[in-house]
């Protein structure tokens, strides 16, 4: 359906100067080999810049920091302690101090020991100083999301537990090109971020990456596929759920041939990926749904006070007098994340398949 190679890429080469890239300037890359290169171009370009962690000196758990301790000397990218809130803290310190900052938390579930440093420090440092300090050379990376067998603390989304703390922008990409794209920018951005690396598309996307540098906008989202009928709205790995749903939808199977409406066949979905969770696009996305007068948000995390639910606020705001249905929420349900049978927690293709009927039956 979509592939950020085949243009090398969607979302990258209409906004990054990467037109005219030729078969030598790419490699392929997964996910995680793969922020390496990404940060190799930050300690390579900006000689303040520094990259630290639990075991990023070996390489990291996920291999993302391989070579760079050799390259750019133990100085520059070290082991911290296990100590999240004191990675978090230090990582404001050296913020604060005008160094470039590049922070890893293991897993994102480790993330709320350091949730008070993050959102009441580095969140609020330019705010309490009247603009006369920052800290927006702060950044931290970390794998979210489930894996397959990650269990309960190894699989959550926490982006939402963010969306009340202004001063900070949290970042999901979907993608190897959209990952280093985004990484950059968000290294480069003048506010603290968190770029939340989906840790199942490590080792499962793979694609010609640009080895040059280049940004993808923060704030801004995509229209990876363009539609007159419904709108759904995502991030991360849930897009290929949504992508195996509609051809689903288009050409089901045997056993589902006779529970899908053969006039919703042919469907026309726009699907739409948020890639900035903080602040979010919503014009992008209400542009769509005025559009279509239909839309579904699907996310891993829990449905109670996630990002569907401030979506779907804003987009009933917003839109109201144009919406034909209700904003429908297929996300993880209100339970830890399990021990096991991790697929009947997630968002999976036939719930998304289900409210997509559900939606246009309304």
């Amino acid at each position: 359906m979509w592939r950020d190679e085949d243009e090398v890429g969607v979302g990258s080469v209409a906004e990054c100067d990467v037109r005219g890239t030729t078969d030598a300037d790419l490699r392929d890359v997964e996910q995680g080999g793969r922020e390496t290169n990404k940060m190799n171009i930050t300690l390579a370009k900006d000689s303040k810049s520094v990259v630290f962690g639990e075991d990023v000196f070996f390489g990291g758990v996920f291999r993302c920091t391989m070579g760079l301790s050799e390259e750019y000397g133990q100085e520059r990218v070290f082991n911290t302690p296990l100590t999240e809130q004191g990675i978090a803290g230090f990582g404001i310190g050296l913020a604060a101090m005008g160094q470039t900052a590049v922070a890893e938390i293991q897993f994102a579930d480790y993330i709320f020991p350091a949730f008070d440093q993050i959102v009441n420090e580095a969140a609020k440092y330019r705010f309490r100083s009247g603009g006369q300090a920052n800290v927006g050379s702060l950044t931290f990376r970390s794998p979210c999301m489930a894996v397959g067998h990650g269990a309960l603390y190894h699989s959550q989304s926490p982006e939402a537990y963010f969306m009340q703390a202004p001063g900070i922008k949290v970042v999901i990409p979907r993608s190897p090109i959209q990952a280093k794209g985004l990484l950059l920018s968000a290294i480069r951005d003048p506010n603290p971020t968190l770029f939340f690396e989906p840790k199942v598309l490590y080792r499962s996307a793979v694609e010609q990456v640009p080895t040059g540098d280049f940004q993808i906008p923060l704030g801004s989202a995509e229209v990876i596929k363009e539609g007159a009928d419904l709108t759904i709205v995502s991030w991360g790995p849930p897009l290929y759920t949504i992508e195996t749903a509609l051809h689903l939808l288009q050409s089901p199977s045997e056993d589902l041939a006779e529970l899908i409406p053969k006039d919703l066949r042919g469907l026309s979905v726009e699907l739409i990926d948020l890639r900035t969770i903080i602040p979010y696009d919503i014009e992008t996305v209400v542009a769509s749904v005025n559009k279509t007068g239909r839309c579904i948000v699907v996310h891993e995390a829990s449905k109670t006070g996630g990002v569907g639910s401030e979506l779907a606020a804003e987009i009933q705001e917003r839109c109201f007098l144009r919406l034909e249905a209700p904003v429908q929420r297929i996300t993880g349900w209100d339970t830890p994340f399990g021990l096991a049978y991790e697929k009947f927690y997630l968002p999976e293709q036939i719930r998304v398949l289900d409210s997509i009927i559900e939606t246009m039956k309304f």
